[in-house]
């Protein structure tokens, strides 16, 4: 029988730990204990001060006040080599992976002892068949869809054996299955006696999973507090300060269709790499005023799909992708954007803005074309002002906490990039947009906001699509629901007539007709 919580031992704790950065307290005295053998919840919103805590406890960063103390004794974590060193593991939001190598070097790389690749392979393999991550040691990491990529993060920090484990963010690209495999695991090096850090938004997987909470906001701790005995709208409070506004959508006017803003027709496309899933005769439509959202299991086909409506990978046949009225399959990403298009890729940091760059140049970047006479003079010269005046509006509108006036893309926290990247297409206005994983590592609060603001859209008459794996998310806000497997795409349905299990059958493969496809093909 599990101890209660009081009377196990504490494995680390923090007393009046303090990070600042100019003139932001980014955490102002935090005190935490984290107990072995127990699965403790690190809740805020985003810029809250979760990151920078973390970072403390890894040795990536040095706190300017307090101390630490592992098993008992006071310790000064220099390095994240210190903290492996100490037992801890982390697993980040933002992955630390060489695209250019394979999955078995990349755990080769973050490990202490020189052991062949092919060993630490066959250990890699073994450890995720066991505890339910598929993972091919073999496969090129950039060849890899990002839930891939994720389940490489963990099995890399499990390898470590650490005695406590960081958790940033893991299950928000993990489809819900995986992530009950996942639950799986950590219960049972909960039971082994292992610690684990569990930084979420998702606060009913955090009620079903930890034994203990702490709760920050604006850098300091506001309540510590155990999960079970609240709900997820407590918890939801106790980050944000008040109420989270649940989001609010009026159905589609019944009757004839509106104007087809964004079409697909008869997309086949060849796999780009020995990895890539191949894209098989997929049609959709979506319409002015609607929100089409696309389910399915990571690695189906969506970042495919995503990169041909997008213009990252043109079609032979122009007409294939339709924006407006007007052939797109040939058009680049600029003149999809000049077409009145917006786009937001799954992964913010290095694809949806370059990490060194700061906002106002990566806004920059993605409307030099669109915003040329705003941003522009005649001769070619930028209006620097302009350009800084809009990020700041994107900011204030999208409330991103950020330490500086104009910070690289790289200082903001996840969930604050991507508020100012969604922020950064929605100030256009757009006739069509289309987000994949909107809300990835989003608090509860950033969350709804992101999701009311594609609402709103959607019934201002622009078309939305949206590519997301939380179900929970694409019933709050789609109208119709399809579903991306093997590279096919389901015939979107009403969402006021699917059910989870539905969907959950079309992600398995369970399509009417999809065996006879097979078959044939």
């Amino acid at each position: 029988m599990q101890q209660s919580a009081d009377v196990r031992p504490a494995l680390l704790e923090t007393r009046g730990l303090t990070k600042v950065f100019g003139k932001l307290t980014a955490c102002d005295g935090i005190d935490l204990t984290i107990r072995r053998g127990e699965i403790h919840a690190l809740l805020g919103e985003n810029g809250a001060g979760k990151s920078t805590l973390v970072k403390m406890l890894f040795g990536s960063l040095e706190p300017n006040a307090g101390e630490i103390l592992w098993d008992g004794r006071p310790s000064r974590i220099p390095s994240p080599g210190e903290a492996r060193k100490l037992g801890i593991g982390m697993v980040f939001q933002h992955f630390s992976l060489f695209e250019a190598l394979t999955a078995a070097e990349n755990i080769a790389l973050s490990l202490a002892e020189k052991v062949p690749v092919s060993t630490i392979a066959e250990r890699a393999r073994a450890l995720s068949e066991a505890y339910g991550l598929p993972v091919d040691p073999s496969m090129m990491v950039g060849d890899l869809s990002v839930g891939e990529r994720q389940r490489i993060e963990i099995i890399r920090c499990l390898l470590q054996e650490p005695q406590l484990i960081i958790l940033d963010e893991p299950t928000s690209v993990l489809t819900p299955q995986e992530a009950d495999r996942l639950f799986e695991t950590l219960e049972r090096l909960r039971a082994e006696g292992k610690s684990i850090l569990y930084i979420s938004h998702r606060l009913d997987e955090v009620k079903r999973l930890c034994d203990a909470a702490t709760v920050l906001r604006h850098g300091k701790v506001v309540a510590h507090c155990n999960p079970r005995d609240e709900t997820a709208a407590s918890l939801a409070r106790m980050m944000v300060g008040n109420a989270v506004q649940a989001v609010t959508r009026t159905p589609v006017a019944a009757g004839a269709k509106a104007e087809a803003l964004l079409e697909i027709r008869d997309l086949s496309r060849p796999p780009a790499t020995p990895f890539s899933i191949p894209l098989r005769d997929v049609d959709l439509t979506v319409h002015a005023g609607e929100i089409v959202g696309i389910a399915g299991v990571a690695g189906n086909g969506q970042s495919e799909l995503f990169e041909a409506v997008s213009g990252e990978a043109l079609q032979r046949d122009a007409s294939t992708i339709r924006i407006r009225g007007r052939d797109a399959g040939r058009l680049s990403i600029s003149g999809r954007r000049l077409l009145g298009a917006a786009f937001v890729p799954e992964e913010r940091l290095g694809h949806g803005a370059a990490p060194g760059m700061r906002l106002s140049e990566n806004l920059l970047l993605s409307r030099h074309r669109t915003d040329r006479r705003a941003f522009f003079s005649r001769l070619g010269v930028v209006f620097s002002g302009a350009v800084r005046k809009a990020s700041q509006r994107i900011a204030t509108d999208m409330d991103v906490r950020k330490s500086a006036t104009d910070p690289e893309a790289a200082a903001l926290s996840g969930g604050n990039l991507q508020k100012f990247i969604i922020g950064r297409e929605l100030d256009r206005q757009p006739s069509v947009i289309v987000v994949n994983q909107p809300t990835w590592g989003v608090d509860a609060g950033a969350a709804a906001r992101i999701r009311q603001a594609l609402v709103e859209l959607a019934r201002a008459g622009s078309a939305v699509l949206v590519i997301s794996q939380d179900l929970d998310e694409l019933f709050e806000i789609a109208d119709f629901i399809a579903v991306m497997h093997d590279g096919r795409l389901s015939k979107p349905m009403p969402t006021a007539e699917a059910t989870s299990e539905a969907i959950g059958l079309l992600m398995g493969g369970a399509e009417p007709g999809h065996a006879a496809h097979e078959a044939a093909a």
